[in-house]
């Protein structure tokens, strides 16, 4: 009987809360498959188990597990229960005879894991046995490093599970437990990668965006609205605040000098997203920013925008550089959305010097021209709230 077997990895090094994060990972699994019928999902040892009606889509199936955190590797397996006084391995050998047309290979390793020490035979008595049949009807040699195939076995609680194609699963932390966050969510190739990135540390993350209506188009606005779509995967349940950025950006541009301005935007991105982040109970707020990227992300001028806000900032790209954060983008599906052209209100009224090395007390005497809390307030009202689900 056809299954999915998943494996997880840093969810077992939890000590006394391994039970609590295995939970948490099983209930999305259960989450993510439930438009599914006859999806049960139930944890064995070491492992969970997804049990699933014949004729359901095997893809379906692994585009939930697949977009699960907390997933190291899954395999689409066969199960067949096993008698422990009489422990015949013939049934086995015969039910992998019976996949191996699905598979072309030269050269196969059997790998057997007893996750019930019960079982009579050792596991390299399971690889001898098994491989030793596989070998004599199919003619291949069996080769212990790098093979064209690998059979999987698993053998616990009565139970022989194996698989022929094992894929690797996103890692880290199940959604939501490390609490929720806000990520400035610009379009670019960045922070999409910096989202993903606290999600897979176990965050929940709300996502706001910066545009320069009513000056620019919509364009940034359509592609942040894809973007955090396609990371609602991970997380089944996305909230997205479309703040109108560009009135503000001409009221600093009126009352503050030219190479200022990049940062004194940042800043009041910062009391709007803070402001945000209360209301959504979140802990921490998340940029895409990279250390020396451009002119506000300059180790003096990330200073000075960081004294805004009350909660702290998270920065997971701090110490890449563009080319390890654009391969990461490509690997999560983000990168040709990101690259779509566009206009966003970066790209408004920017100097064409912006200074790298801002100084916080010329930045502060600035904001005493600007009406700060009338800022403020306009963005939060006018803000749009999207909501995804997945």
């Amino acid at each position: 009987m056809p299954c999915a077997l998943v494996h997880y990895h840093e969810l077992a090094l939890k000590g006394g809360n391994r039970k609590f994060f295995i939970q948490r990972m099983v209930q999305h699994l259960r989450n993510s498959l439930r438009h599914h019928n006859g999806i049960q999902v139930d944890s064995l040892p070491g492992r969970v188990k997804v049990s699933f009606q014949d004729g359901t889509p095997w893809t379906a199936i692994e585009d939930g597990i697949r977009h699960t955190f907390g997933v190291v590797n899954y395999s689409l397996a066969y199960s067949l229960p096993i008698d422990y006084g009489n422990p015949d391995l013939q049934p086995l050998c015969k039910a992998i005879e019976a996949q191996l047309p699905t598979q072309s290979f030269h050269t196969f390793r059997v790998t057997t894991k007893r996750a019930d020490k019960r079982f009579p035979h050792t596991s390299v008595e399971v690889n001898r046995e098994v491989g030793a049949y596989l070998h004599e009807i199919t003619g291949k040699p069996v080769q212990l490093h790098k093979p064209d195939l690998t059979i999987f076995i698993e053998i616990v609680d009565h139970t022989t599970y194996f698989s022929l194609n094992r894929q690797q699963g996103p890692g880290g932390l199940p959604t939501g437990m490390s609490g929720k966050v806000v990520c400035l969510l610009s379009g670019g190739i960045d922070s999409p990668v910096a989202a993903y990135r606290m999600m897979k540390r176990g965050c929940k993350v709300t996502f706001v965006h910066f545009h320069g209506r009513p000056y620019l188009s919509r364009a940034s606005e359509e592609k942040v609205r894809d973007l955090a779509k396609h990371l609602t995967r991970y997380q089944l349940y996305s909230r997205l605040f479309l703040i109108p950025f560009g009135e503000i950006q001409r009221q600093i541009v009126l009352d503050s000098p030219a190479p200022i301005r990049v940062v004194l935007y940042r800043r009041m991105m910062m009391r709007i997203a803070d402001h945000i982040a209360e209301k959504e109970q979140a802990w921490g707020l998340v940029t895409g920013d990279s250390l020396g990227q451009v002119a506000s992300q300059t180790a003096e001028n990330i200073q000075v925008v960081s004294e805004i806000p009350k909660l702290p900032i998270l920065r997971p790209l701090i110490g890449m550089d563009k080319i390890e954060i654009t391969n990461e983008s490509q690997q999560i599906g983000t990168f040709d959305t990101s690259i779509e052209p566009d206009q966003d209100c970066c790209t408004l009224f920017v100097p064409p010097h912006p200074n790298t090395k801002c100084r916080s007390h010329d930045i502060c005497k600035a904001e005493e021209g600007l009406a700060i809390q009338e800022m403020v307030e306009a963005g939060l009202k006018n803000a749009e709230l999207v909501e995804f689900s997945c």
